[in-house]
């Protein structure tokens, strides 16, 4: 029950920064996951759950979808998910924590830069940005900072960039789930899991507005850095 509960917070903690600003679930989530249910079941998880948020974003938004534009992303990602997937399952429990939490630092730092290089911009830069989500998505579950990055570089607006996100996620992790599975959890912590999605929803929507939009994201960055920087240090101690 008490890890239920803990597991229950991460989630409703993950799904409130999302809905308050548009980002952070995996960030902030997937660390955590990854300590408490060990790093196959916590992204399969996480790819479950951002999934379903996703999906309940892009209800009111998708029409606003770039299917053209999405296009390279998608194909990109669905080749190199298998691959994410064949990596996280071949190297020792150690090595993983250090690579996951190693990916989510370096995708917070160059979230927190914003990097802008002109040549990530195009069909390359589109294709690159797909691989690279389709393979940290399945892999550890953060299949959004490379589409942001590659944003940024096109020049997409927010009102561009989120609903096209959204839909980016749903798909990635449709193709997540299906190579990594369903996770192997009780009833309880499935339904600790379900608590904390709706939760989080009801939390963030509430928020919404109400906390400086620059201080809820710098929060979100924070909180996913701490963790990053934990499961590093873990699979060190492991090695």
């Amino acid at each position: 029950m008490p890890a239920d509960l803990l597991l229950g917070s991460v989630v409703l903690l993950g799904a409130s920064v999302q809905w308050l600003t548009g980002m952070g679930f995996a960030l902030v989530a997937v660390p955590a996951l990854v300590l408490l249910l060990g790093p196959g079941d916590g992204v399969a998880l996480a790819n479950c759950a951002a999934g379903v948020i996703c999906l309940a974003g892009l209800t009111s938004g998708w029409h606003l979808v770039r299917l053209r534009a999405m296009v390279p992303l998608i194909l990109a990602s669905a080749c190199t998910v298998p691959l994410g997937t064949w990596f996280s399952n071949h190297l020792p429990e150690p090595v993983l924590l250090i690579t996951m939490g190693a990916l989510v630092t370096a995708a917070v730092l160059v979230i927190m830069r914003g990097i802008r290089v002109p040549s990530l911009g195009g069909l390359k830069g589109a294709l690159g940005a797909g691989a690279a989500g389709g393979f940290m998505n399945a892999s550890a579950g953060l299949g959004g900072p490379p589409v942001s990055l590659y944003a940024v570089n096109a020049g997409w607006t927010i009102r561009e960039f989120v609903p096209n996100a959204l839909f980016y996620g749903v798909l990635v992790n449709i193709f997540s789930v299906a190579t990594n599975g369903v996770p192997r959890l009780s009833g309880g912590t499935w339904a600790a899991a379900v608590a904390g999605l709706t939760g989080g929803a009801i939390i963030g929507r509430a928020l919404s507005g109400r906390v400086p939009e620059h201080r809820a994201r710098m929060l979100v960055l924070l909180l996913a850095l701490t963790g990053g920087i934990s499961t590093l240090f873990k699979g060190a101690l492991g090695v």
